[in-house]
């Protein structure tokens, strides 16, 4: 029913002029907002509310459905239903213990998937739009690496990094937390259409933003405070100067969270980002335990058998150079880790142009390099 618990959070986050700030004065005074039901006028003006906020917390109390805020949280609650949408809030008993605490909670959460996963144990993964090829496949491996550790991973459902972490994890049999900066029944991007429908079906789409809200720019970075606050720690795969990545790490910082980076290359301009927050203090993270580490909990591994992709463990050597010709071989050993010119590789190795470039593109076929603006770069 409307006339419920649910109903007046839902009036509550309609509420106007009752931002962040005005909330936490309330609770610093009171254990709950429930001194808003009982309050006469007098008290709710002291506690500094606007008198439209007032008006309509009235309105509520006497059942008036036409005032225009309790008509819109109505309407609110009648689109969750309509729409499939589960809505959890501050004070039910399984809303997430972590994100109760930190500055700006939200008052009201809706999802679709299974809410118990937020009670969960999660790391979040973060990192760019664009990110390389091998950017896209730490975010993939550390995903399932986690997962066999029982960690769950969070992101943000966007293209790049975030993408590529909740693929990693469902592909290894694992769910994961998509927290989104519009309506759990609007996909955005569009091109992660049936990635959300498969977060929704094995794991759980979170938004603070009600149905039918459109993604906007602004919502964004409010969106990463919820990624942080769900999240023990937060891991930072790619990232430029500029990246709203390091907003999430920086949140969570604030936060009290632990900050991970992977370094990369110091010609690739998406490692910039990850080098400052090392710089900064950030954990370096070249394997999985690196994060369990400093997280001081020791995770056991949950699937069948133990991990072998390049997040779980260090490969001493790679299991696909056997199979390469001694040609191969020596076009990958004179390449690095960081971009090297097709001159610079004929000169390295001796080889006409035309032969460099068939090896090159046998060990791109391999996913031994990777081809990048200026020449080639090692990635396995």
């Amino acid at each position: 029913m409307f006339q419920s618990q649910t109903g007046f959070w839902l009036l509550l986050s309609c509420l106007p002029k009752f931002g962040a700030r005005r909330q936490q004065a309330i609770l610093e005074q009171f254990a709950d907002f429930q001194v808003l039901l009982t309050g006469n006028s007098a008290t709710l003006k002291s506690l500094g509310l606007a008198a439209e906020a007032i008006e309509a917390l009235d309105a509520w109390r006497r059942q008036n459905t036409a005032h225009p805020v309790v008509a819109e949280a109505e309407t609110l609650y009648r689109d969750c239903a309509r729409t499939g949408t589960d809505i959890l809030t501050l004070a039910d008993a399984d809303y997430p213990e972590p994100l109760k605490h930190i500055q700006d909670p939200p008052l009201v959460l809706y999802l679709r998937g299974d809410r118990t996963l937020l009670g969960r144990e999660q790391i979040g993964i973060v990192g760019s739009r664009n990110a390389t090829r091998a950017g896209l496949e730490h975010a993939r491996s550390f995903a399932a690496a986690l997962g066999r550790k029982g960690l769950l991973v969070t992101s943000g459902l966007a293209l790049g990094v975030d993408g590529a972490a909740h693929s990693g994890a469902l592909d290894a049999g694992f769910a994961t937390v998509a927290v989104i900066g519009n309506g759990v029944d609007r996909p955005y991007p569009y091109r992660h259409r049936t990635l959300s429908a498969r977060i929704a079906a094995e794991g759980v789409i979170v938004s603070e933003y009600p149905p039918g809200t459109a993604a906007k720019a602004g919502h964004f970075p409010r969106r990463n405070r919820i990624i942080s606050g769900l999240s023990r720690g937060i891991l930072v795969v790619e990232a430029g100067l500029r990246s709203g990545s390091l907003i999430t790490a920086r949140l969570a910082l604030e936060q009290g969270r632990e900050v991970f980076a992977i370094p990369g290359s110091v010609h690739n301009p998406l490692a910039r980002g990850c080098h400052e927050l090392i710089r900064q203090g950030a954990k370096l993270v070249e394997t999985v335990d690196d994060i369990c580490e400093e997280l001081g909990t020791w995770w056991s591994d949950q699937g069948p058998g133990e991990a072998t992709d390049t997040a779980s463990r260090k490969k001493p050597e790679n299991p696909g150079l056997a199979a390469l010709e001694p040609r191969e071989i020596a076009v990958l050993e004179a390449l690095g880790y960081d971009l090297q010119s097709t001159d610079d590789l004929c000169s390295v190795t001796g080889l006409p142009a035309d032969q460099l470039m068939q090896s090159l593109l046998l060990l791109e076929l391999q996913g031994l390099v990777d081809a990048a603006p200026g020449g080639f770069q090692r990635i396995a």
